[in-house]
């Protein structure tokens, strides 16, 4: 990988290692939930690591900086799906530490850049 600018941003492979955790857990939902939340949050995962790329390739920092909140706010949509599945007790806390870890880094980090391209 590293053909296009945003294959080498950090953020944009945190993504990627988000997504990875995200089909990791996702399997082992109850199959009803396949083309609900399984589905939602697997979009919304993807979207993230989109927004990057999108957002990296020939955009001024002020376009950049916009789909980057977008990418935030598909971020905390599966924050909202992760709090479903536990609720629901599909999975423990325990099941989805993993992600909410890597997810608050995840998240950090794109706020961080947005920052530093103000």
């Amino acid at each position: 990988m590293g053909e296009y600018k945003f294959q080498s941003l950090f953020v944009y492979q945190l993504a990627l290692d988000y997504i990875d955790l995200i089909y990791e857990t996702v399997g082992d939902l109850p199959d009803r939930e396949r083309y609900n939340l399984s589905s939602q949050i697997i979009r919304a995962a993807t979207s993230i690591a989109l927004n990057i790329a999108e957002g990296s390739t020939g955009q001024s920092d002020k376009e950049q900086i916009r789909f980057l909140s977008l990418a935030l706010r598909s971020f905390l949509e599966t924050v909202a799906c992760l709090d479903l599945i536990e609720r629901r007790g599909y999975l423990s806390t325990d099941d989805i530490v993993g992600i909410r870890k890597l997810g608050k880094n995840l998240f950090f980090k794109i706020t961080r850049f947005q920052k530093v391209l103000r």
